[in-house]
């Protein structure tokens, strides 16, 4: 097992402390087994190393940085009293894994169901999620992705607020639970992705910044000083954050992952942290397919371009403008970033279904500058789309769906299109069955910096109407109870027919084809054509569009099991004519 930089590593009875603290003259290890503490020599480049038989796993430990302490560990790989208690011992080679067999999804057989650990379930906990994987194979989806699993300050909280960047966290259970839902996911036949933040430290019990100089004044972000990826004492940052990426893929045999809000990335050295996280990932990450995908506003094609062509070498980034299209076209949002989306038509739809994305330097009316770079280079399965994801939801005010601002029909309707589309599409929990639980913003912070947060939410959502007086308290329980998903929803009407079209179209999915033309026939129509399958999708009011002649109807929308009061549409020779909005999928032989 490769031994990692940072943390503590049992091997041959033994157990090895790394720590990189540059601004330290000494490093002192506590244990909580012996009275005495052990002072680790330095390596050079500001780390600091030592050896002992009397910390096994399990063993507390904690850290001084001359007189200043005690820290927990920056890179423990457990926090079990929480972010600002000690650390323990784990060995990540414990664990017997039975995934030996496993080769991975190929990204263009990807279909991603996004998921919070504590929300997913009443329990909330990884063996709850392990529990339900089954369930997730019969709907269709491919691959899992967790929300940040890097422990958090108290027993709530979206994940955003990372403290402890190597230790999942607690209030989800211990780091083998985490093993278990890979390995059973794995032997399921799904892959895992993880969602990881290095674009900002938490607010509360990240002590990363005691040890290092990780934040720099050079940049600024939504957070505050960004992370120090190009200022002095940057390497030592970098290599952290490269081995935190590289401990996920390793010891949790993590298939990918999703790179938070990489354009808070402020990186003016070469290479970039990008590539060179892609770099570390190719020369030392072997076995099954891994993927590493950006969370990018830019629509920037650098982005995923191969590093020998000057670019960052990723696999794939989520690329907004498909979600932004639909809300302001269906639900008729026109605040913040969706008034760049305002007179959006079912031409520019098509546009960003053939492209992958929509902006490529036209100017932007939210940023006051253009946006965007040219597609043409980037495959479509290089673009993650959705109708839905836990920004999309949990940053409006209440956590409304979709559900909540757009009919039923057409929430079929846009159903069918992100089912059907040739990027890879991310389904959020409960989007498969109409969910009508909210996904609030909630946190778990103390009394003093949760009022903070709270403001700061505020502050950061000023564009939109609600955030000044509508905003639920989140650091209230009930705002966390609200948006645990109801598990009996799936088995009543209305959501059990709506969970019956998604096991459907993404049974379909695997044999669409890998051509893809569409077109706009009118302003509120679309056709697309992933032979040998036709789908005619009309996203407001009556519709008529022309289909093959003679090609058999495999779905749509209005049909018994999918609503409980259809309007069908009707079907001539060589067309469907729509009374509200809908889809259709048929065959041309």
């Amino acid at each position: 097992m490769h031994r990692p930089l940072h943390g503590a590593f049992p091997h041959d009875d033994e157990t090895t402390f790394r720590v990189w603290a540059p601004q330290a003259d000494r490093v002192t290890l506590s244990l909580n087994t012996a009275s005495a503490s052990l002072s680790l020599r330095p390596t050079g480049e500001g780390l600091f190393e030592g050896t002992t038989r009397t910390a096994p796993p399990g063993t507390l430990y904690q850290l001084w940085l001359d007189d200043a302490g005690p820290f927990p560990d920056p890179a423990a790989r457990f926090q079990p009293q929480g972010v600002h208690g000690p650390s323990e011992v784990i060995d990540p080679t414990a664990y017997a894994w039975d995934d030996a067999d496993w080769t991975g999804v190929a990204r263009e057989d990807l279909v991603i169901y996004e998921l919070h650990v504590g929300a997913f379930t009443d329990a909330g906990r990884f063996d709850a999620v392990r529990e339900r994987l089954a369930y997730l194979k019969a709907l269709g989806v491919t691959a899992i992705e967790l929300m940040p699993l890097h422990d958090f300050p108290g027993t709530r909280n979206w994940g955003y607020d990372p403290a402890a960047w190597f230790a999942p966290a607690q209030a989800y259970g211990r780091p083998d639970a985490l093993r278990r839902l890979v390995d059973a996911a794995h032997q399921t036949g799904l892959a895992v992705i993880l969602d990881v933040i290095y674009n900002h430290l938490g607010p509360d019990g990240a002590y990363v910044n005691a040890f290092g100089p990780f934040l720099t004044n050079a940049h600024n972000t939504p957070w505050g000083p960004a992370i120090n990826l190009d200022d002095d004492g940057s390497a030592g940052v970098r290599r952290f954050f490269l081995d935190n990426a590289l401990h996920w893929l390793r010891e949790y045999h993590i298939d990918g992952l999703r790179l938070d809000a990489t354009h808070a990335l402020h990186d003016a050295s070469t290479p970039h942290f990008l590539e060179a996280l892609s770099a570390a990932v190719d020369a030392h990450i072997g076995g099954p397919t891994r993927h590493l995908i950006a969370e990018d506003h830019r629509n920037l094609n650098r982005l995923v371009q191969p590093r020998e062509d000057d670019g960052y070498g990723l696999d794939a980034v989520w690329s907004d403008d498909l979600h932004h299209q639909l809300r302001a076209g269906t639900a008729g949002d026109a605040e913040g970033y969706y008034r760049d989306y305002q007179h959006t038509t079912t031409a520019d739809l098509a546009t960003t279904l053939r492209d992958g994305w929509f902006f490529r330097g036209e100017p932007s009316e939210h940023l006051d500058e253009p946006r965007g770079t040219d597609p043409a280079d980037v495959a479509r399965n290089q673009c993650v789309v959705f109708i839905q994801n836990h920004d999309q939801v949990g940053n409006r005010p209440t956590g409304t769906r979709l559900t909540d601002d757009v009919s039923r029909a057409t929430y079929r309707a846009l159903s069918v299109l992100i089912c059907v589309v040739p990027e890879v599409p991310l389904l959020f929990m409960g989007q498969e069955w109409a969910a009508s639980t909210p996904f609030q913003f909630f946190t778990d912070h103390n009394d003093e910096l949760g009022p903070r947060v709270t403001e700061g939410r505020k502050d950061e959502f000023e564009d939109f109407s609600g955030f000044d007086e509508e905003v639920p308290d989140p650091q209230a329980p009930a705002t966390f109870t609200r948006s645990v998903l109801d598990w009996d929803e799936p088995r009543r009407s209305p959501h059990d027919g709506v969970l019956a079209l998604y096991h459907d179209l993404l049974a379909l999915r695997p044999r669409l084809g890998d051509a893809v033309r569409v077109a706009a026939p009118s302003d509120t129509t679309l056709l697309m054509e992933r032979p040998p399958f036709h789908i005619a999708i009309s996203l407001e009011g009556a519709a008529d569009l022309a289909l093959p002649p003679h090609a058999p109807v495999l779905l749509h929308t209005e049909q018994d099991g999918y609503t409980p009061a259809p309007h069908p549409p009707t079907f001539g020779e060589g067309s469907v004519s729509f009374s509200r909005p809908g889809a259709a999928v048929v065959r041309a032989e």
